[in-house]
């Protein structure tokens, strides 16, 4: 759970009654069958002691990278509580994967809660904390930290990254993008679901790269963010950031999510050369028609949603601003369509700006608040809640969309 401080809530939108951020399941999510599940005897186990000829069982535990290589397709890893210290990534390769039916899942046991630490690593753009190159894996309840890039980097397809928490890492927490430079278009990485995840606290040395979460430069279509928290990231909470060079990533979804402070370390660290969006939309002036619903920006040190130079046709709805540094919500350029937003502040501000389909359903940020908006002062607060969804509040009340 995390606090910060007070601010104006929207009286439609964020008044009322504490906001729980809908469970949509757009994309499959495995029944709970792993670290909720029992543990079994046909399980591999791993444990910060364990070595890599040890039998994987629980009373033998072996190690993370020898279980990755034993695990059978549609198996499971458990991995008990406790620092996981590494120098090198940890890599589930191309090649080892689940199935449909049957993805293969790396766990927390039930109740722990195991930490992959990679501070012995340089900062280097090779050096990845856990690298998701499989696919249909289950990775859930893990924490990745001080990777000297990305924490988790996801290059396979049709995984679900569930209750991971990715921080002090040296580039994004988590990134989805291609393995290599010769990956080929229709093997870039699609239909990740990434689930009731945090990622906060990431920075690289020029502060200007480390996101908390990024489908970025050569992701494929179909990737979900989904119950996701992002907060106190040196550049910007989301990045789906396109270039020439490698043309439009697959359309992203994020939805029912938080995105604040970032720009800002929880430390006090600040680069004014950084980004700093909440929610940061596209680059290069590519069109890519993602999708952003229902969705929080809050005290972002730049916009707190922004197109980015992404002309494309998204559709924004439901989605609420406020006090954001700039505009609440910035998009200069393109056929979007917008719905049922919000966009409030405590003082004086920017303007909003929405290039494209919006329509009287929308309250924008033109100078007052409008009659959305109730001016009254509270401090955000949120948590995930038992089945994954995000709460979130505002003075101790709950705010539904």
């Amino acid at each position: 759970m995390q606090k910060t401080k007070p601010v104006l809530a929207c009286a439609g939108l964020l008044a009322g009654s504490l906001l729980t951020l809908s469970v949509t399941m757009a994309q499959a999510v495995p029944s709970p069958q792993g670290a909720e599940a029992q543990a079994t005897a046909a399980a591999l186990y791993v444990a910060p002691g364990g070595t890599d000829g040890a039998a994987g069982t629980d009373s033998d535990p072996t190690t993370l990278s020898s279980a990755i290589s034993r695990v059978a397709p549609g198996g499971t890893i458990y991995l008990r509580g406790g620092t996981y210290s590494s120098s090198g990534t940890v890599t589930i390769p191309p090649g080892n994967d689940g199935t449909p039916s049957a993805r293969t899942t790396l766990s927390a046991y039930p109740g722990e809660r195991p930490v992959l630490d990679f501070s012995a690593m340089a900062e280097a753009p090779a050096n990845r904390g856990l690298a998701v190159n499989g696919t249909y894996w289950h990775v859930k309840g893990i924490v990745v930290q001080h990777a000297g890039d990305n924490g988790i980097f996801v290059g396979g397809s049709h995984n679900v990254i569930e209750r991971v928490v990715t921080r002090f890492n040296h580039d994004s927490g988590l990134q989805i993008s291609r393995i290599a430079s010769d990956t080929p278009h229709d093997r870039w990485p699609a239909d990740n679901l990434i689930l009731s995840s945090e990622s906060h606290d990431n920075a690289d040395s020029d502060g200007e790269d480390a996101d908390g979460f990024a489908a970025k430069l050569t992701s494929g279509p179909g990737n979900v963010f989904r119950h996701t928290v992002s907060h106190h990231n040196i550049d910007d909470g989301w990045d789906l950031y396109t270039k020439s060079e490698t043309g439009p990533i697959g359309p992203v979804t994020i939805e029912d999510s938080l995105s604040y402070d970032n720009g800002t370390l929880s430390d006090g660290t600040v680069n004014p050369d950084g980004d700093r969006n909440g929610y940061k939309l596209g680059g290069d002036g590519i069109k890519v028609d993602h999708v952003v619903r229902r969705n929080i920006a809050y005290n972002n040190g730049h916009h707190g949603f922004t197109y980015n130079s992404n002309p494309g046709s998204m559709k924004v709805s439901d989605n609420v601003g406020i006090d954001n540094a700039e505009r609440n919500f910035s998009f200069d350029k393109g056929t979007s369509v917008f719905r049922d937003n919000v966009s409030c502040r405590a003082g004086d501000g920017s303007n909003d700006k929405t290039v494209g389909d919006a329509d009287g359903s929308n309250q924008f940020w033109t100078g007052s608040n409008g009659p959305a908006c109730s001016a009254y002062a509270g401090a955000l607060d949120w948590a995930f809640a038992a089945d994954g969804s995000l709460v979130v509040s505002f003075g101790g009340t709950r705010v539904t969309p």
